[in-house]
């Protein structure tokens, strides 16, 4: 190598011989190589040629990459001046040739050494693809929208670069340097070292600066065990006591070399998690104009939430990892959550339960620490106090509220999504504290719902479950051990959590439990990892950041770090969530690609049984049968207004004749017809319709409008469209009738205006033509005839069937009866003496008739006597009154002539006609206001309840129903989940 190198320097040296003209410098003797000039100039002073010494620089480098440095054989020089008389041609040719090959190996071997230096500094550059992502995309589009031959050309040369390479004997020296601050156990290592079940780093760093490092912590490791080895011969040499001062010197003088670079370490995490807010602030912005993308974590989270309301009970072979926080009561699981979300988002509470149901938080990066709900666009804001006292108060009333009267716990998942920079990203599911006794307060079963939520979500084969364990109080009182060890006997997926360590090593009298339980010596159960944590001092008010500065202040001077009882990378929640975060995504890396063909199977099964069960139906999930219904339910509404005004006011009139008729024939009509003339006829029939009008009829009719409305709008709603009509919207529509009927309230109003146009008409007394008077005519038989028509059926049940019947149908009376009978022919004869006589009969006549009956053997009471009387009397009545209105047939003639010179009188008529004309006016009204203001009304309360059925989802569960309702929610829920794992395991390939 030497002299390839040196014979190129040769014919270098001739060049810059010949190049010094007009500059003044040293002799070209003294500029030309050393090797040259032993060479060529024998006779020069310096001609004993020495290796020139390396620099310091170049040593480090080479110890650091390991190349050897070859040993080079100098040439042979001898010395003196040698004469050369002969065969000088041939000794001319000879030093040619040489020179050639000479030139020819230097550029050969240049070449080789320049080739295995560039391989090995491409080795030592560290693998960046996995930081690609961080680099905005704008970066990697430069090369088409910056001219890159324009900026060479305008770069500077290659004497004005070297004025600005950098000094490469401090950077010599800053090597050096790093080199003593590397030391085993740093944070760098995987945590999972502990129990010889993790992986196998050696294989991820095995090039460039990251394997040196190792290599050296392997080296220092080395020499640890060498110093306890020497210290265990020393004991036998009986040099004991300066052996152990020596081995304690070396522990604490690793101790402080640990905690100084991993104090190095986090100083530089925290500048890449300032650069990284900044980038994520300005993309946020999007001053790269930059698609917004959604995050993996972000993609993966919406997957489980899916999955949730897929399935609430948890039923589905969900197998999808999550990071499953369990442990007892007060353990401090709530604690090691807000330190790994560095924010105090959850309540707490001194001793009760505050965690009464599941609590899913997905933690992103993002440029602002912020948390937000699923079902919620609000965001809170984590610095600021307000919010966060805010953010733990509604996720209390989340709680409170998803818990159902008689129980304690839910089952029902509480979805949190945190961001901020410097998150690691993962989900973790908190679920409620495990307990031994259930307390006054409680429910029954409080304990078995949590062991149960906790199997449920535990029985997960990729779940990463996260047991936590109070350090402070004693191992044997642990519930939740046994608990994880009965669903991951191998301990696989199980990373072990010691809390409240700052306490347990101030209680415990034996410090080697705690060694014990961190090396998983002490419980039954298996780990991939132990880690102990220091989560505060207790304090509910402490901050994030005073809670890890004295996590660092504990660990840093405490007894189980300098005794080596606890390694440094097995403590603070820094390195737990680091460890977490990666134990979970390659978990996340092996199971979700089958997990995805396992939902494209289910997919495959429920399409084929719709496609069997239902092959001429779309597939319509119930929110799409909701819009369906709602649309079929507006349409039905909107066909009210399509009835006839005649069709509204026949139904209205005949409504409200059959609810006052009763009143208008007991109260008005018959006290009135017993009256001596028509003066006071007419009299007692004014002033009952006043008092009628005042106090009941508007009120009857608005009911009798109200009704009828209501049966319009059932019958629409119930009505069967024929073949098109679909049977699975009959809930919905009752329930929707129903509601609507009971929101619904008529315009106060519309009686006091419609009292005003009823008392009008019945003062009216002005028959105008002959066919009204026919029609008042017509009207009265009608009503007569059917009361009396009621009236012979309530006398025939009163005295039995008639000799006919009793013939024809051998049916026969009873005693009552037969009494009964003999009171009705006796007072028929009664009625036969005194055609005139009144309603209501007097003392002695009840005396008569007691005794006539009595004569013949009957004993009857006197109230029965009356009671019979009033029933024969109205029959009486109505006959005399359906005679009076034939002979009114012909009494128009002497009505326009207001009856004088006339015997007849038709008063009941005009009574009648102004009845028939009230009912007439008040249907007319009721219908312009039905037509007008109520279906209009009507219509808006309906779109009210059905807006606030689409917002009850529990309604409509309950209400749309059935088999294809159920299988074309699980088809669009299925569907939905697959495409969402597809498009993460895309973006997760991407990533890669």
């Amino acid at each position: 190598m030497w002299r390839t190198r040196a014979a190129a320097a040769c014919v270098i040296c001739r060049s810059l011989a010949n190049s010094s003209c007009g500059i003044k410098r040293k002799s070209p003797l003294q500029n030309l190589h050393l090797v040259s000039r032993s060479v060529h100039h024998p006779y020069y002073p310096s001609a004993r040629f020495q290796r020139p010494p390396l620099r310091i620089s170049i040593q480090q480098f080479s110890s650091l990459n390991r190349l050897p440095l070859h040993k080079t054989k100098l040439l042979n020089v001898k010395h003196g001046y040698q004469s050369h008389r002969n065969f000088w041609l041939a000794r001319l040719a000879s030093r040619l040739l040489r020179v050639r090959y000479l030139i020819l190996g230097s550029a050969v071997g240049g070449g080789y050494t320049a080739k295995k230096t560039y391989e090995q500094w491409k080795d030592m550059i560290p693998d960046l693809e996995d930081y690609k992502w961080i680099v905005p995309d704008f970066i990697w589009e430069l090369d088409e929208l910056v001219d890159i031959e324009k900026l060479l050309k305008a770069l500077p040369d290659a004497d004005d670069l070297a004025k600005l390479m950098p000094d490469f004997e401090k950077i010599g020296e800053s090597l050096a340097s790093l080199k003593g601050f590397l030391s085993p156990g740093s944070p760098g290592e995987t945590a999972f070292r502990a129990t010889d079940q993790g992986y196998d780093n050696d294989k991820q760093f095995k090039k460039g600066l990251l394997g040196e490092l190792i290599l050296l912590q392997q080296q220092i490791q080395q020499h640890e065990e060498e110093a306890r080895r020497a210290a265990g011969f020393s004991s036998q040499q009986k040099r004991k006591v300066s052996d152990k001062e020596k081995i304690d010197q070396l522990q604490e003088e690793l101790l402080r070399t640990q905690l100084k670079y991993q104090r190095m370490l986090e100083r530089l995490e925290k500048e890449n998690k300032e650069l990284r807010k900044l980038v994520l602030q300005r993309d946020d912005k999007g001053i790269h104009q930059r698609k917004l993308k959604k995050s993996l974590i972000d993609m993966y989270s919406e997957v489980l939430d899916i999955l949730s309301d897929y399935d609430a009970s948890y039923n589905t072979q969900d197998h999808l990892p999550r990071v499953v926080v369990v442990g007892d009561q007060s353990a401090g699981k709530t604690s090691v959550l807000e330190m790994i979300a560095q924010a105090r988002i959850f309540p707490r509470g001194s001793g009760e339960m505050m965690t009464r149901s599941p609590v899913k938080v997905t933690l992103s990066e993002g440029p602002h620490h912020v948390a937000l709900f699923k079902d919620s666009s609000r965001e809170f804001d984590l610095t600021k106090e307000e919010d966060l006292a805010a953010l733990r108060n509604e996720i209390e009333i989340r709680m409170r509220n998803s818990v159902k009267e008689g129980c304690t716990v839910s089952t029902e998942t509480i979805s949190l999504s945190v961001k901020g920079p410097g998150l690691q990203r993962m989900v973790l599911v908190d679920l409620p504290g495990v307990i031994s006794t259930v307390t006054s307060g409680m429910a029954p079963d409080t304990k078995e719902t949590i062991f149960s939520i906790s199997r449920a979500y535990m029985q997960n084969p990729n779940a990463i479950i996260l047991c936590i364990q109070d350090g402070s109080v004693d191992a044997e009182r642990s519930i939740v051990t046994d608990l994880v060890s009965q669903m991951d006997p191998q301990g696989k997926r199980t990373i072990f959590v010691l809390t409240k360590v700052d306490l347990a090593e101030k209680n415990v009298a034996s410090p080697n439990r705690i060694q014990q339980i961190i090396e998983g010596k002490l419980f039954p159960m298996k780990a991939l990892g132990y880690f102990a944590v220091v989560t505060g001092k207790g304090n509910s008010s402490e901050s994030i950041e005073s809670i890890k500065e004295y996590e660092e202040e504990f660990f840093q001077n405490s007894k189980l770090l300098k005794t080596s009882m606890l390694k440094a990378h097995q403590v603070t929640t820094k390195n737990l969530s680091l460890a977490v975060s990666d134990c979970f995504w390659k978990m996340v890396r092996e199971s979700v690609e089958q997990q995805a063909d396992a939902f494209k199977a289910t997919r495959f099964n429920l399409e084929t049984e719709w496609k069997n069960n239902y092959p001429r139906l779309r597939e319509l999930d119930r929110n799409e049968l909701f819009e369906k219904a709602k649309n079929e339910i507006l349409d039905e509404v909107i066909s009210l207004t399509q009835v006839t005004p005649k069709h509204w006011e026949e139904m209205l009139e005949k409504t409200l004749w059959e609810r006052v008729s009763t009143h208008v024939i007991e109260n008005i009509y018959l006290p009135a017809a017993q009256t001596a003339n028509s003066g006071t006829f007419n009299t007692t029939v004014d002033i009952k319709l006043k008092q009628w009008t005042d106090k009941q009829l508007p009120n009857k009719a608005v009911e009798v409008a109200w009704e009828t409305l209501q049966e319009e709008f059932s019958r629409f709603m119930t009505e069967k469209k024929g073949k098109e009509h679909d049977d699975i919207f009959d809930k919905l529509k009752q329930a929707v009738k129903e509601e609507t009927i009971k929101r619904h309230k008529w315009n106060e109003r519309a009686e006091d205006s419609l009292r005003v146009i009823q008392h009008n008409a019945l003062e009216d007394r002005s028959i105008s033509d002959k066919q009204q008077w026919d029609a008042a005519i017509h009207f009265m038989e009608e009503t007569l005839q059917s009361r009396l028509k009621d009236t012979e059926s309530v006398i025939e049940d009163m005295v039995g069937p008639d000799w006919k019947k009793r013939w024809l149908h051998w049916v026969g009376r009873t005693k009552e009866q037969n009494i009964r009978n003999e009171t009705k022919n006796e007072l028929e004869k009664l009625i036969k003496c005194n055609e005139d006589h009144p309603a209501y009969l007097a003392n002695d006549e009840v005396t008569t008739v007691r005794k006539n009956l009595e004569a013949r053997g009957v004993a009857v009471d006197p109230c029965l006597i009356k009671d019979t009387w009033h029933q024969i009397y109205r029959r009486y009545f109505l006959k005399s009154a359906l005679s009076h209105c034939n002979l009114c047939r012909r009494g128009f003639y002497y009505y326009q002539r207001h009856f004088v010179d006339s015997e007849l009188e038709c008063n009941d008529i005009v009574l009648f006609w102004r009845i028939q004309r009230m009912l007439a006016i008040t249907a007319n009204t009721l219908r312009q206001q039905l037509t007008n203001t109520e279906v209009r009304r009507l219509e808006k309360n309906v779109k009210e309840v059905l807006e606030d059925f689409a917002e009850d989802n529990e309604k409509k569960v309950m209400l749309l129903t059935g088999k294809r309702v159920q299988l074309a929610e699980d088809l669009k829920k299925v569907r939905e989940i697959q495409e969402k794992l597809e498009a993460f395991i895309e973006a997760l390939h991407q990533e890669k």
